[in-house]
């Protein structure tokens, strides 16, 4: 795989606290750059960010009810809303954890449609993807939270926050993948730092990856093509 063709599978990522809005600035640099899917950023810096990629064919992603999901929808609907009338047009929600393990099931894939309703009669059309938080799920656990997410009419399903211990194994992209077949996305988020690990990730079904280091992944890519 050649580093632009890695590039499209990449949401470049900046979503630690201290990021900075030059931070920010430098980020979509290096999204229209090298040709990365996305950029993923905190609802803070969504205009920015849409107004410095317009027209780049690299789409605004953010976060909903991140990192930790226990958000009332109300909230994470109002978050939404916001992230789609700022720019953003991909947007990564954090499955309420605590109402799954409680078996609230109903209430999850309530939680998850009520922020698909808004992103999905957005114009343009929005993807929402669910960030199931695969270090703290069994392995039913996760089945049950795709087959909810699938149910709810999400567009993907996500490994990880980054923020929660754990990250993207193949073992659970895999898993994952196995369950929505072809009828979602699947990103692998959390600990991907070489082209190995992401080209392991992209074997086992996963069809977008988020990370930091997107720009080390290509240049891996490139250094290992020239050798």
């Amino acid at each position: 795989m050649t580093s632009h063709e890695l590039a499209r599978y990449i949401d470049h990522t900046a979503l630690k606290p201290e990021t900075t809005e030059d931070q920010i600035r430098g980020l979509c640099a290096e999204a229209q750059r090298y040709g990365f899917a996305a950029v993923c950023i905190n609802p803070c810096y969504v205009p920015l960010a849409a107004s410095l990629l317009e027209g780049s064919g690299v789409a605004v992603c953010t976060v909903i009810g991140f990192p930790l999901g226990a958000n009332q929808t109300i909230t994470k609907v109002a978050e939404a809303v916001q992230a789609l009338r700022d720019g953003a047009r991909e947007l990564d929600m954090v499955l309420n954890i605590g109402w799954l393990k409680s078996g609230q099931l109903e209430a999850v894939r309530d939680d998850i449609r009520a922020v698909v309703d808004v992103a999905h009669s957005a114009q343009p059309r929005a993807r929402v993807k669910v960030i199931l938080e695969t270090a703290l799920l069994t392995e039913a656990e996760k089945i049950t939270a795709c087959q909810l997410a699938l149910e709810a009419g999400a567009d993907f399903v996500k490994t990880s926050t980054g923020f929660l211990g754990g990250g993207a194994t193949v073992e659970d992209v895999a898993l994952l993948r196995r369950v929505v077949g072809d009828r979602m996305g699947v990103k692998a988020s959390g600990g991907i730092r070489t082209r190995a690990q992401a080209e392991a990730l992209l074997a086992a079904g996963a069809t977008r990856l988020g990370t930091s280091s997107g720009v080390a992944l290509l240049s891996d890519a490139a250094a290992e093509a020239a050798y």
